[in-house]
C-alpha cells in the first residue's frame, strides 16, 4: 500500500520510503564507514561489498539543528536529515531533498523511551502523524553495532547490522560497520536510519 508517497508491505512486496530506485530483487551487503576526524568529503561513506562509494553524508557546517544531507553517488542530494529542536525523545526528522518544508517530510525517528538500557527506536512514516503504532523500529545493542531493523511492530526484519573490526580502521579513525540489507527493501532509507541511529546514540548529553 502506499504511504504518502512511500510504499510498504512486509515480505517480498516493496519498502520504497526515499525511491523505488533503490529496491533491488537480492540482499544488498552495504559498508558504513564513519570518520572520526571529518574531512571535507563527509562524516559518512557508504560502499558496496567492492568498495565502490554508493552514499555519503555531509554536515552542514555552522547549521542549527546538525543538519545532515544524504547524497548519491552523483552527488544529488537524496535527503536532508536534523535533530527536532526541544524534543525530549530524541526525534530527528528526515525530508525529500535540501528540503526543510513540512510538505516534504519523509519520516521521524525517535528513543521509544528516555531511558535505555538496550537501542530501541521508532520509525514513523509522514503519512503517520498520529504514531499511535510505529511504521518501522530498530532494536539491539549499539554498543556491539549488533542492531536490527524490523517492519513495524512485527517480526519481519527488513535490516541487519553489525559491527566490522579492522585494526586498519583503527589506526585510520574510522569506525566501519556492516548493513545487510533484505531484498525488495529501499536500501538508501536503510542508510538514513543507520546514520541517525549512530548520531542519536553519539549525543548522550543532554535528556539521558
Amino acid at each position: 500500500m502506499m504511504m504518502g508517497g512511500s510504499s510498504y508491505a512486509p515480505g517480498s512486496q516493496q519498502v520504497a520510503v526515499i525511491s523505488p530506485q533503490f529496491c533491488v530483487g537480492y540482499p544488498v551487503d552495504l559498508t558504513i564507514v564513519r570518520k572520526l576526524i571529518t574531512l571535507s568529503e563527509g562524516s559518512f561513506g557508504v560502499t558496496d561489498v567492492n568498495g565502490n562509494i554508493m552514499f555519503r553524508v555531509k554536515g552542514k557546517l555552522f547549521s542549527l539543528r546538525d543538519r545532515r544531507v544524504l547524497y548519491d553517488l552523483a552527488g544529488n542530494p537524496l535527503i536532508t536529515f536534523h535533530q527536532k529542536m526541544l524534543s525530549a525523545h530524541r526525534r530527528w526528522v528526515v525530508f525529500r531533498g535540501e528540503s526543510t518544508d513540512s510538505k516534504d517530510l519523509l519520516f521521524s525517528v525517535k528513543k521509544s523511551s528516555l531511558l535505555q538500557m538496550k537501542t530501541k527506536l521508532d520509525v514513523f512514516l509522514a503519512s503517520n502523524p498520529k504514531e499511535e503504532l510505529c511504521d518501522f523500529r530498530i532494536e539491539g545493542s549499539w554498543f556491539e553495532r549488533s542492531c536490527v531493523i524490523y517492519a513495524g511492530n512485527s517480526s519481519n526484519i527488513i535490516a541487519q547490522m553489525h559491527r566490522k573490526h579492522s585494526a586498519q580502521s583503527i589506526l585510520l579513525g574510522k569506525d566501519t560497520f556492516g548493513v545487510t540489507v533484505y531484498p525488495n527493501v529501499d536500501y538508501a532509507f536503510i542508510v538514513a536510519l543507520v546514520v541517525i541511529l549512530e548520531e542519536i546514540n553519539e549525543d548522550r548529553s543532554g535528556e539521558d
